[in-house]
């Protein structure tokens, strides 16, 4: 059965070029370093299910003091000088974008039409299995298309990576936080606390918590996934659902665009909001962020009024 077994080995195939690829940069000054880094990525994908919880608590310790101790280095100079760049663009103009939207297009028609071969496909893991298969009809499309070397690609690939460094990881390494702050029992604390401020059987003061609770907490982790668990357990789960017998689903993804809004506002999501500063070449690091703060706060909004609407006719069809 295809599942995430197909889109680890994806990945770890694609961390290992970069690995390798960097190791034989021999204009980079750290990269020994930068090899490490992502060969313990790719290791992770490899075999993460072997190396058990012990081992792979080990590797991240060794991804974290490579970064602390700042052995990355970003990228060298492009192998691709400007003018071949104007040319490529100039002869091949907006249909670029086209090969791009390749992944979604199949991330989208793969969701819907693997489902319907369980025996083939896990039910479950759909969605990154069509995507992890999107990029790779992408990247054929582009090498027919663009008929570029076959080391194109993944030497570009790897000098990208290299600029986001130790934020590529950071989303995961986030949710794997907020999911240690669940055991914990973190979510029951900061329910104890939220239920001082809702009114006793106030719905709407429910979802404003949850909601401005995901938010807020996700610009304090730097990641929705990371907020979401905790979040959950306080609020949606015990209040939303329980109590309110509101539909999980639609809580959960209400919830979670909640806190993308956090993550538009947040320095701390230093790979959405920081790092495209750097590689776009800003004056202003905090420049992303401003440009997305008149589009977060409305649409926060919005989704508080679709939700209300939505509790409003859940309410009616019980009546």
């Amino acid at each position: 059965m295809i599942g995430l077994n197909f889109v680890y080995f994806v990945s770890g195939l694609t961390f290992a070029a970069c690995a390798f690829l960097g190791l034989f940069d021999n204009s980079s000054g750290k990269r020994f370093g930068n090899f490490i880094f992502w060969g313990l990525l790719s290791l992770s994908m490899f075999a993460g299910d072997s190396l058990g919880d012990f081992g792979n608590g080990v590797l991240v310790l060794g991804l974290v003091a490579i970064a602390g101790f700042g052995l990355l280095k970003g990228p060298t100079i492009s192998s691709i000088g400007v003018a071949q760049k104007q040319e490529s663009a100039a002869k091949f103009g907006n249909s670029l974008f086209l090969i791009a939207l390749v992944i979604p297009a199949t991330a989208l028609l793969g969701t819907f039409l693997f489902k319907q071969f369980p025996v083939l496909f896990d039910g479950k893991q759909v969605t990154l299995v069509s995507l992890t298969l999107g990029v790779i009809i992408a990247l054929i499309i582009g090498f027919l298309k663009l008929k570029s070397p076959i080391m194109v690609p993944l030497e570009q690939g790897r000098r990208l990576i290299d600029s986001v460094g130790w934020a590529a990881i950071l989303p995961q390494m986030l949710a794997s936080l907020g999911a240690v702050f669940a055991l914990a029992g973190v979510g029951g604390v900061v329910g104890d606390i939220a239920n001082q401020a809702i009114p006793n059987g106030s719905l709407i003061g429910a979802i404003i918590v949850y909601g401005v609770g995901m938010a807020l907490f996700t610009m304090i982790m730097g990641n929705a996934f990371a907020a979401f668990p905790v979040m959950f357990a306080a609020i949606a789960y015990p209040l939303l659902i329980k109590q309110f017998h509101g539909d999980p689903a639609v809580i959960a993804a209400i919830g979670m665009l909640c806190g993308f809004c956090g993550t538009l506002m947040s320095p701390m999501a230093a790979n959405f909001n920081l790092v495209p500063a750097v590689l776009l070449e800003l004056q202003d690091k905090n420049g992303v962020i401003k440009a997305q703060v008149a589009t977060a706060l409305p649409y926060a909004r919005f989704k508080y009024h679709f939700y209300l609407l939505v509790c409003f006719l859940e309410c009616w069809k019980r009546f």
